[in-house]
């Protein structure tokens, strides 16, 4: 099998956690560059992931003809403008979420996608974790009767000035960092799309950032109410209520880390729970590998970039309504 020639812009927590190991192992890819503009601290990661080549610049890695794709986890309001540089330079392009501040700059994106006939998408792993598959053929198939409800939440406690989650020019915040995984997995799961959002946000006085957002979001027949927050208690879970059961995750969005991947069904018939747990299942690596199987032209991209604009959407909708007056 012809493998994916992957280089990575940025040095990003997230590229060294996840990322990077995910694509190392996988069967569709390899790592063969990485660009950094600090050249020390890069050179440690090289030599941890026996990486070949390192960068100086950005440009530099885009010019390098042996280098495929790109996986991009640079600040959030540079995610736009090293997209569409790196397709200008004909690579495919994985980009960290959010791919865009606003839904309209995904339109560019796609018209540059289309036009150079390159794989292009927002690394959303949650996409691919397989409990999300299991949720939607639940509710596919009726078992939990009529949808009515989704509750979710997602938060966790962090006031480091230095953090980009903290940092409004970056495009910091709750709603962009965290916010974007209750929507997600709701139309994921579903297949629809909301017709309408509220939104009650606070802003810290500090970072100029959202730092608690309550949201609803309306879908044809049944709702989503979630709230993301940067400085509560660490929790996540969400749950689909239906009229004959109800469906909960405990570890909906970092599996694995937060809690152990674990569905559960409960429903009004049936005395007890059910409980299906996916204690394998590493979705960077599946999201790498259906990356790489797209390149290749042997699989569809599970996340494309009309899903991330219909998102984004979404994200910007509540920010129009939880505006101050």
């Amino acid at each position: 099998m012809q493998r994916t020639r992957w280089g990575i812009l940025g040095n990003a927590k997230i590229a060294r956690d996840w990322v990077i190991p995910a694509i190392q192992v996988s069967r569709t890819g390899k790592l063969v560059a990485l660009a950094s503009r600090d050249r020390e601290k890069a050179m440690e990661v090289c030599e941890r992931f026996s990486i070949a080549q390192l960068h100086d610049s950005y440009e530099g890695l885009l010019a390098a003809p042996d280098v495929d794709a790109v996986y991009i986890p640079l600040p959030n309001t540079m995610h736009v403008e090293w997209t569409q540089r790196a397709v200008a330079a004909g690579k495919h392009v994985l980009c960290e979420k959010p791919l865009a501040m606003r839904a309209h700059e995904i339109d560019g994106l796609i018209e540059a996608r289309d036009r150079s006939g390159l794989v292009v998408g927002e690394a959303f792993m949650v996409a691919h974790h397989p409990q999300w598959e299991h949720v939607r053929s639940l509710i596919a198939s009726g078992r939990i009767g009529r949808l009515r409800m989704v509750e979710c939440s997602f938060s966790y406690y962090n006031t480091d000035s230095n953090n980009i989650r903290n940092r409004r020019e970056l495009g910091g915040g709750a709603l962009r960092d965290i916010g974007l995984y209750p929507v997600v997995a709701t139309r994921l799961v579903t297949g629809q799309e909301p017709v309408s959002a509220s939104a009650r946000i606070e802003w810290t006085r500090v970072f100029a950032t959202d730092k608690l957002a309550i949201c609803l979001v309306d879908f044809d027949g049944f709702h989503l109410s979630f709230y993301c927050a940067t400085q509560a208690a660490r929790r996540q879970h969400i749950a689909f209520h239906g009229e004959n059961g109800w469906i909960r995750l405990d570890a909906p969005f970092n599996a694995g880390v937060y809690d152990q991947a674990r569905v559960i069904v409960r429903l009004n018939d049936v005395s007890g729970t059910e409980e299906v747990i996916f204690p394998q299942a590493n979705h960077y690596l599946e999201m790498v590998e259906n990356f790489g199987d797209a390149v290749q032209g042997r699989a569809a991209l599970r996340f494309p970039l009309e899903s991330s604009r219909a998102n984004q959407r979404v994200i910007d909708m509540l920010f129009e309504a939880g505006k101050p007056a």
